[in-house]
């Protein structure tokens, strides 16, 4: 056993200094040299493997710009050729999809500004679309006999209203719009608008403002969306069409409520489906879901399995028809919701003992084993469970982030996030045994790359939770040089980072890459580790992560290399929170920096449509008198004269799910108290700006926040 570590111990140093080996140091601009893996899909006969492949391209309409393009590719699964692309550069194509008889691929494509469904022969031609529904059309799926495909549409409350297929009377809710004044919804009109006329004809009117865009009218609960605040509510639909052109489609799925999830059982008659339960209510209101069947040939839902005050959602149906697996939770709790494996004959539930996030899953072909994945420990391993047995392997370590996985007869397919390396796609043996790289297309630009490697750590904190961080050096370290050591904080609160973490990877080489040691861990509150660590920071937002945080950045600094009068620190959302909070609660920093951040939870609880964090984390609403004084306790701007440290904040001018109030009154208090204080807003940018936003501005986020610092950093 001793010989078997040491020999693994010497493979990985060998494997790290040969990663290292390169003299060239990752830039900032290296971000658009990233290649972005995902939607693997393994054929049915074993040979290849269909995948997405997202670049960063030059915007050939405006220069100095990017654009984001997806192509599809494909690769032989046992790795002997080189990945070949399917699909044009020049228009994104996302989804790829099998046939059963694996002579055709489905995706998606953008056509006149609508996704739609197109068929791509593998035996040459150009693709053929397929569809080309007025809503667009999205997330295709074969039936197992190859005759039909499956797709979504999505559409607004206005557009639902007059659409003769999937509301083919002209109906309205039955469920309560909540219009005050109101006892019941007004039927719609058929009055023609005019601002003199009668009570019928005014709001015919007003009615048509609104529709022309020149009044926004709230009666729904959660109004903010991403970039703009959106009064109508929107659905989500089923389509199946014959897989021939020119084929007219079939709804499944109609009215003022949204499906998700749809799969076919093994002999095509039949389709899963989750769908709201408590059907009376406004789907805002709504608490509980259920899963259902539908006959794939059109007809009424079903129930199939239901649990009362809970939300469901399913998941695949084994090849051989006996099991659904489904996930069970609370809306609008800490949860993690629990994973079920259903039998459609006997109705027995079997609980998967899993008490991680699942973030994919896929059955194996013989039905004995369910494949998972699930953020553990700073990584996102391959699990296999052995459904009659509850026996659970782990195929893959904590230093990895395993995505997009697919399973054939003889082998699993997945994409892989490592330290060395973003994106790659790998496949092994169904144990992932003999693993093989399938591609390059990171490898190659990062072979004359030189890398910082993180080493992981961990402590125990007051509540006796074991807190995992990791340390990474500065790129060029040199044991005889001080460096100055950025603690890097992450968002949720309930995320998780560590090696396996790919949005965050091109940022943390970068900045070590500058000569900062950046160190990050996974505080009270994270992802990853259970359903007690997720809420040990209930009602303590604060005071409980930051010893969290504190307690990483001092055990790197105890190793000696790091300069302790030049720390500083940043993070965005809830890290933008606990920057916020950092710097009413300690000067040790040099700078501070918050991106995207919640600084005042009563205002949050107004303007941000992650809203709902408020009652889930604190126990109530800003009215409840109870509640008042932890809200004060628990925000940052409470603290705000005590902010002396320089601090430069930064939010998207149009991000709806923290709030652009929430930065400029803290901005505003800061500049009045006169405080070393810079505030940045990048327009049209959201909350996802700095993983799937504008290029320029990514860079320009980065490179702001290392300047900015810099004006209080001598090397």
């Amino acid at each position: 056993m001793k010989k078997t570590l040491l020999s693994l111990l010497l493979i990985l140093s060998l494997f790290i200094v040969k990663a290292q080996n390169g003299s060239q140091l990752v830039t900032v601009t290296d971000m658009t040299r990233v290649k972005q893996l995902s939607s693997a899909s393994l054929s049915h006969n074993g040979r290849e493997v269909a995948f997405a492949v997202t670049s960063v391209e030059p915007d050939e309409a405006a220069k100095s710009e990017y654009v984001y393009r997806t192509q599809i590719w494909l690769v032989p699964a046992d790795g002997s050729a080189q990945a070949r692309p399917l699909t044009s550069s020049l228009v994104s194509s996302t989804l790829p999809v099998w046939s059963p008889n694996d002579e055709q691929i489905a995706f998606a494509r953008v056509v006149k500004g609508k996704s739609q469904i197109f068929l791509l022969s593998l035996n040459g031609g150009e693709p053929i679309q397929l569809t080309n529904d007025s809503h667009g059309a999205a997330s295709p799926q074969w039936s197992p006999d190859g005759r039909h495909i499956l797709y979504t549409v999505h559409l607004s409350y206005p557009e639902m209203l007059k659409d003769s297929i999937l509301n083919p009377g002209q109906a309205i809710p039955y469920w309560a719009l909540e219009a005050p004044g109101f006892k019941t919804n007004l039927p719609q009109s058929k009055a023609k608008p005019n601002p003199n006329g009668d009570l019928d004809a005014i709001r015919a009117f007003l009615k048509q403002d609104e529709a022309d865009s020149k009044v926004k009218v709230f009666n729904k609960l959660n109004f903010e969306g991403e970039a703009a605040t959106e009064p109508n509510f929107s659905f989500n639909h089923y389509f199946i069409i014959d897989v021939k052109p020119g084929a007219k489609a079939l709804p499944l799925t109609f009215g003022f409520h949204s499906y998700a999830g749809a799969v076919f059982t093994p002999d095509s008659k039949e389709i899963i489906i989750s769908a709201q339960a408590d059907t009376a209510l406004n789907p805002d209101r709504s608490l509980s879901s259920a899963v259902y069947s539908i006959p794939a040939s059109g007809g009424a839902l079903k129930p199939v399995v239901a649990e009362e005050g809970m939300m469901l959602s399913n998941g695949p149906v084994s090849p051989n028809g006996k099991y659904l697996v489904y996930f069970s939770g609370k809306r609008a709790q800490i949860d993690i919701p629990q994973m079920i494996v259903y039998d459609l004959q006997s109705g027995k539930k079997t609980i998967i003992p899993v008490d991680r996030s699942v973030t994919g899953m896929v059955w194996s072909f013989d039905s004995k084993d369910l494949y998972y994945t699930a953020q553990s420990n700073g990584g996102v391993p391959i699990y296999k469970v052995t459904i009659a047995t509850l026996k659970t392997e782990q195929l893959g370590t904590y230093d990895e982030g395993l995505s997009s996985i697919d399973v054939g007869k003889k082998q699993l397919i997945y994409v892989k996030t490592e330290v060395a390396n973003p994106f790659e796609l790998y496949a092994g043996d169904l144990n992932n045994k003999s693993a093989k790289r399938l591609t390059s297309f990171n490898t190659e630009w990062l072979k004359d790359k030189k890398l910082s490697f993180p080493e992981k750590k961990y402590y125990t904190n007051s509540k006796g939770l074991k807190v995992e961080y990791w340390v990474m050096k500065p790129t060029n370290f040199d044991p005889a040089k001080k460096y100055p050591v950025m603690l890097q904080i992450h968002g949720g609160p309930t995320a998780m980072w560590g090696p396996g973490e790919n949005t965050m990877w091109h940022e943390f080489q970068y900045f070590c890459a500058r000569g900062y040691g950046v160190v990050y861990s996974n505080p009270r509150g994270s992802g990853g580790y259970g359903i007690d660590f997720l809420k040990a920071n209930y009602r303590d937002w604060g005071t409980g992560p930051s010893e969290d945080v504190l307690a990483a950045l001092d055990g790197a600094l105890a190793e000696g290399w790091g300069d302790s009068k030049h720390t500083v620190a940043t993070g965005g959302s809830y890290a933008g929170y606990l920057t916020g909070w950092l710097a009413g609660h300690t000067k040790r920093f040099a700078a501070i920096s918050s991106q995207r951040g919640v600084y005042d939870l009563t205002t949050f609880f107004g303007e941000g449509n992650a809203w709902i964090l408020v009652p889930m984390y604190f126990g109530g609403y800003p009215w409840d008198e109870s509640i008042k004084p932890i809200l004060v306790r628990e925000s940052p701007f409470t603290y705000v004269n005590q902010i002396t440290t320089p601090y430069l904040m930064l939010h998207g001018e149009t991000d709806l799910r923290t709030g652009i109030v929430q930065g400029e009154m803290m901005y505003k208090a800061l500049k009045v108290l006169n405080r070393p204080v810079e505030y940045v807003q990048h327009p049209g940018a959201t909350h996802e700006m700095v993983r799937s936003g504008n290029v320029r501005q990514r860079i320009d986020q980065m490179l702001r926040i290392y300047e900015f610092f810099e004006r209080y950093i001598t090397h």
